[in-house]
């Protein structure tokens, strides 16, 4: 029964002063039997009356605006969370009923919205995949289990290779991201072959265990089970999300759970900074620090950021094409 005392900076540094910041926040971690938050700060630039909503996947959701003049906004969000481990699935329930009971939950709400594939041009290629690593007398559990593996074998964890406008292709043809491409790309993995799958935001707290993801904002999947219901799995990292994953929101993709959403009125050019610190037991929350540059709205995006990495697969593809 751990205890976690997290702290989440987000901080935008504008180029000259803007005003009417409107913000949209899922920074509330899920309160359930599994997951007990004992206590959250939210502070906020100016001090913003905050109203809060439940959306339409269950989540809590701040709305805010600052309405005076500024060039730095930040959203310092404090929450201690005791979590608890979920019982691992007995999938003792014969493999042809359970695929018999997801099949019929395909017209069924909730399950149409996480059993929907997003636009994604590389499915032929991936169905092969899928194919091959779906076993035949698999149970959706194992099915499950064989997809986060090949995820994370098969795909590279590199901070900086993609960015939030990164499309599922940017990273199938990467072969390369960070944990919102795995989560993504294990969804539509499991959506294939009828498995219910949802995004999950949150934070993951190792005990100092040197796992992915740590430092920010953490994703992982969701797949619905028969008998069971929602098994957290995180490619990333290749093993069940349990205890140690602290779980903000979930929906269809990265879009639904996104931490910080907002519009200003003023000049263009911004700097958006982000850090995530955990502390265990009763160690004291960190002082503000160690904040790091996630993007910068004052130069270009591109849906695959240029580093060394990007313009070596893009070498490799381009002397592929002439030698054909």
């Amino acid at each position: 029964m751990p205890e976690f005392k997290i702290q989440h900076i987000t901080k935008y540094s504008y180029d000259g002063f803007v005003r009417d910041s409107a913000n949209k926040i899922i920074l509330y971690p899920i309160t359930d039997v599994y997951q007990e938050v004992l206590k959250h700060d939210l502070i906020i630039t100016g001090h913003p009356q905050v109203d809060t909503y439940i959306d339409y996947y269950g989540n809590q959701v701040g709305s805010f605006t600052y309405t005076e003049r500024h060039n730095s906004l930040i959203i310092n969000s404090q929450v201690s969370v005791i979590t608890h481990p979920k019982p691992l699935p007995l999938d003792n329930i014969f493999s042809y009923d359970q695929w018999t009971d997801l099949f019929n939950l395909r017209h069924t709400v909730p399950y149409i919205d996480f059993l929907k594939q997003e636009y994604f041009e590389g499915l032929s290629e991936l169905r092969p995949i899928v194919e091959q690593e779906r076993k035949t007398d698999d149970t959706p559990y194992h099915v499950a289990l064989h997809f986060t593996k090949y995820v994370y074998r098969n795909f590279e964890y590199i901070k900086g290779v993609t960015t939030v406008e990164s499309t599922l292709d940017d990273v199938w043809k990467l072969r390369a991201g960070v944990c919102q491409d795995f989560a993504h790309v294990l969804m539509v993995m499991l959506r294939y072959v009828g498995i219910p799958a949802r995004y999950v935001s949150g934070y993951i707290c190792p005990n100092k265990n040197g796992m992915r993801g740590e430092g920010a904002t953490h994703a992982w999947a969701e797949a619905y089970l028969p008998g069971y219901g929602w098994l957290g799995i995180d490619p990333t990292n290749n093993c069940i999300a349990n205890e140690n994953h602290v779980r903000l929101a979930v929906g269809r993709n990265f879009s639904d759970c996104s931490p910080v959403k907002g519009v200003y009125k003023g000049t263009a050019g911004h700097t958006l900074e982000v850090s995530v610190s955990v502390g265990y037991d009763d160690s004291p929350i960190q002082e503000e620090k160690d904040i790091f540059t996630i993007s910068s709205a004052s130069k270009p995006a591109t849906s695959v950021p240029r580093n060394s990495y990007a313009r070596y697969v893009e070498m490799m593809q381009q002397q592929q094409q002439q030698q054909q």
